[in-house]
């Protein structure tokens, strides 16, 4: 299998079938920083890379796996306090004018 070559954005798959993002890349440290589906934060230097045996994927159907919040998230925040369309993002390109 051909390495693949870090890049920021990219998705790519473990052998175990868990997936991540390339978030950063460091060249002063000679680190890579990977955010996993499940919102946590790894890194990895850039000689271990090689020797992950990861595949290069395409994004996720549901990419927001790590993003995902409710009204709980908000703490101490009441409902009536959420600015309007916070549930849907695409409501505020509605609000033009």
């Amino acid at each position: 299998m051909a390495v693949e070559y870090p890049l920021v954005g990219s998705w790519y798959r473990h052998p175990d079938g868990s997936l991540f993002e390339v978030v950063a890349m460091d060249e002063d440290d000679a680190t890579i920083e990977l955010q996993h589906f499940d919102g946590t934060i790894d890194e990895v230097d850039f000689e271990a890379w090689p020797g992950l045996l990861i595949e290069s994927v395409g994004a996720p159907e549901d990419w927001s796996g790590s993003v995902d919040m409710d009204p709980e998230d908000f703490v101490g925040t009441q409902q009536s306090d959420l600015p309007s369309g916070w549930q849907d993002p695409l409501e505020f390109l509605d609000q033009s004018e």
